[in-house]
């Protein structure tokens, strides 16, 4: 039971530190979700050419 407590405490003041965000500043979220909407539609199109029979 002691290593198990020790680990909480550790857990908890890692925790405790502060915020760390990893979010970029040249990363824009409407440039990656627009791209990955972009990639899935290509996707999409390339899966129905294939699939021309059903």
């Amino acid at each position: 039971m002691t290593a198990f407590s020790t680990a909480h405490a550790a857990l908890t003041t890692l925790a405790s530190e502060g915020e760390h965000v990893d979010n970029h500043p040249s990363i824009s979220p409407y440039m990656t979700g627009g791209g990955a909407l972009l990639i899935l539609l290509l996707l999409l199109w390339v899966t129905t050419r294939f699939n021309r029979d059903r």
